[in-house]
């Protein structure tokens, strides 16, 4: 027998402070057998669950084919699953454009698959199509994502070789790649959303970051917000925390646009520490007039818990969750819940919408069969599994 249980909907609105999460993994972990549970130990929706613990935000990685590199994950009908859930109680959404296949970092932004022998104006029209797809489907859902990256860590460039900053080049002609991609996707993403924020986002948060924005500035870049990955050092985080504050204010002055710390965490070896940790962060920036908000990447992760695909590459697990063993939110993720404003929760309830159907994948179904399932009624989603909720 199943059992359904509608969940309270909301209407996102853009928060006067983000404070979210980037929970990406959420339906892989799912799919291994992973649950989350809040502090009595009830298991709960993961959506849910952050958003009692006081997150009002979320992020979601979008990769192009991901099955035959990495897995069925990140692609946009699991990201379509996990933008519903999130929509469902009422978080705002920031969807993170990889233009990859794979994890894009500093050190790695491999094109995807099908793109290998695209030319520039191919791989040009390559962006434009999939980010316009992407973001297309989501506003089919009624979901339209507060923010979109286009790209993700993109300091040395995005989709090498043909958007990687040519340093043996100087001025326009080092950029020129990067720039022509970068607003290949800026465009696509205001031709669908005209009023949702496109972020640029670099890494190393406590470092100098003015010359990177000067630079994509200065030959024709196109950004509405600033973002920053803001890992801080496990002896030196006090130091860290403050020099990226420092760079949030600067940025923001200096481009006349917000800033956003799109991915921060630190270690889960000391729960009390990492608690020490965020809310040291979140007290130099929370009331900076430029800091936009902060995200927390993949706090849902605990125990022994990795990817398939990192044991295939040979990478070890994640150690930054945010989760205790147990699989409840730690206090690394107190930080916050001292604010949800900006969200207005109502409850609405969707009883003469058609009930529509999918796998963990985001796949349409006819019906669940057995095991875990997604069920959706107008704006009410929750995962079911045969005999609970």
């Amino acid at each position: 027998m199943m059992l359904f249980l509608v969940l309270t909907t909301a209407k996102a609105q853009a928060p006067t402070f983000a404070r979210g999460a980037d929970v990406s993994w959420c339906t892989e972990m799912e799919n291994n057998g992973k649950k989350f549970y809040n502090a009595e130990g009830t298991e709960t929706e993961l959506m849910a669950l952050l958003r009692q613990t006081g997150l009002n935000a979320i992020r979601l990685r979008v990769w192009v084919n991901p099955e035959n590199v990495y897995g069925p994950w990140c692609d946009k009908a699991d990201v379509l699953v996990k933008a519903r859930r999130a929509k469902a109680q009422g978080m705002a959404l920031l969807i993170d454009f990889h233009y990859s296949d794979r994890f894009t970092d500093p050190g790695q932004q491999y094109k995807p698959s099908a793109w290998t022998n695209y030319n520039m104006e191919e791989l040009k029209a390559a962006v434009t199509n999939h980010t316009t797809d992407v973001l297309s489907a989501l506003q089919a859902e009624g979901i339209e994502p507060q923010w979109v990256q286009v790209g993700n860590e993109t300091r040395p460039g995005m989709i090498f070789n043909e958007g990687k900053i040519d340093w043996s080049k100087s001025g326009a002609a080092a950029w020129s790649g990067y720039i022509a991609l970068s607003n290949a996707g800026y465009d696509a993403v205001k031709s669908v959303l005209p009023d949702t924020k496109v972020i640029v986002h670099i890494d190393k948060g406590p470092e100098d970051n003015a010359w990177f924005f000067n630079a994509f500035k200065q030959y024709g870049g196109k950004f509405d917000m600033i973002g920053l990955s803001h890992y801080p050092d496990w002896t030196n985080w006090s130091s860290d925390n403050t020099k990226t504050a420092n760079n949030v204010t600067t940025l923001g002055s200096t481009f006349n646009v917000p800033v956003m710390i799109v991915e921060t965490g630190y270690s889960a070896w000391d729960e009390s520490r990492a608690a020490n940790v965020m809310k040291d962060l979140f007290t130099k920036t929370q009331n900076l007039s430029a800091c936009a908000g902060i995200f927390y990447w993949e706090p849902e992760v605990y125990g022994s818990w990795k990817p398939a695909a990192y044991q295939t590459w040979g990478w070890n697990a994640y150690d930054k969750g945010a989760f205790t063993s147990e699989g409840k939110p730690s206090a690394a993720i107190a930080a916050f819940k001292d604010e949800t404003s900006g969200i207005p929760v109502t409850d609405i309830q969707y009883d003469n919408a058609p009930v529509r159907w999918f796998d963990l994948q985001g796949r349409s179904i006819d019906k669940p069969l057995n095991g875990v399932a997604i069920r959706q009624q107008g704006r009410n989603t929750c995962k079911v599994v045969k005999g609970k909720r």
